[in-house]
């Protein structure tokens, strides 16, 4: 597979049966095939992206010193301001060429819940900031849940098997800023090649080319997506939790052309999370002789402290 397969979301919303079962078939298909879709007909219209990208452009273009008194110590960056090159994908040394927020949960009706998470900052400097990054995160949470839904239906699963998992789910908004590049990097890419942690994985049209997705082939496959499109991708929870019938797939975003170095790249993924307590065991009915058991039984939240420390953002 060569290029990324696209979907239309309002087909699954719809009151038509033939068209809600055609996108289960096509968001089943390509997550079973490359782990990627692009997705039109969601709840994110323009104007918000818009916001959203104007927003976090000049919280990125503040002095960095300001910047810095966003980061949190001791949180491993869940919440606010990582500075640039601290995260690294798993089994690399070198940091990324990145900087990035956290936006987190907005937790509703769960005291436990907000004794877990760390809060929300707030960018004192910027008035419209923190309202325009919740109105978009809870518009990206509405349309994962959406997606997991029909997701649930592919897999033979009750429609909302999903959905007390994620409500009030650890999912994080990131929006990344990409630095021109000054010099020639040493072994190191804007972000190296890597799998999500999380369930799925809904990524905002990015400002500037360069994620790739790795096919069945070992070939790496230009993400392109329309304006108007987000590009999904599973995570390794749903991977597990299928047994690799939903395939975690590796991607990166690598260094523009050399004439394009003195330009930033703008992305925001949002990382769709279960809350703790939910099991990622493989499902017994996605488990056969000729795919046997393939991961341990494990919690979301054990998973996610494993692979936080493999990023180098938490100490062991």
């Amino acid at each position: 597979m060569n290029a990324i397969p696209s979907a239309n979301l309002e087909d699954f919303l719809s009151d038509d049966a033939q068209r809600k079962q055609s996108f289960i078939q096509e968001i089943g298909g390509a997550f079973e095939n490359i782990g990627f879709v692009a997705l039109s007909g969601h709840f994110l219209d323009q104007d918000l992206v818009d916001k959203l990208y104007a927003e976090i452009k000049k919280f990125f273009a503040l002095p960095q010193a300001t910047k810095d008194g966003y980061e949190i110590e001791g949180i491993g960056g869940q919440r606010g301001y990582t500075s640039f090159g601290k995260e690294h994908a798993k089994g690399r040394k070198e940091g990324d060429l990145k900087e990035f927020w956290h936006f987190g949960q907005y937790v509703e009706d769960a005291s436990n819940l907000e004794e877990e998470y760390p809060d929300n900052i707030s960018v004192q400097e910027l008035p419209e900031f923190n309202a325009v990054g919740k109105q978009a995160y809870k518009m990206l949470e509405k349309t994962a849940k959406y997606v997991l839904r029909a997701l649930a239906l592919h897999l033979g699963l009750e429609e909302t098997y999903f959905d007390n998992f994620i409500r009030n789910g650890n999912s994080i908004l990131r929006p990344i800023h990409y630095p021109p590049i000054r010099q020639e990097p040493k072994n190191a890419v804007r972000a190296a090649a890597h799998g999500d942690i999380n369930l799925i994985t809904l990524l905002m049209g990015a400002h500037g080319k360069g994620l790739q997705v790795k096919n069945h082939n070992n070939e790496w496959v230009d993400a392109i997506a329309r304006p108007d499109q987000l590009m999904i991708n599973v995570g390794d929870m749903l991977s597990r939790l299928t047994n690799n019938k939903l395939k975690s797939t590796i991607h990166q975003v690598v260094n523009p052309p050399r004439e394009l170095w003195g330009t930033s790249r703008y992305s925001i993924p949002f990382f769709m999370h279960p809350i703790s307590q939910m099991p990622l065991h493989c499902l017994e009915h996605c488990i056969s002789d000729e795919n046997p058991k393939q991961f341990e039984d494990i919690t979301a939240g054990a998973y996610l402290q494993e692979r936080l420390v493999e990023l180098g953002l938490v100490k062991k």
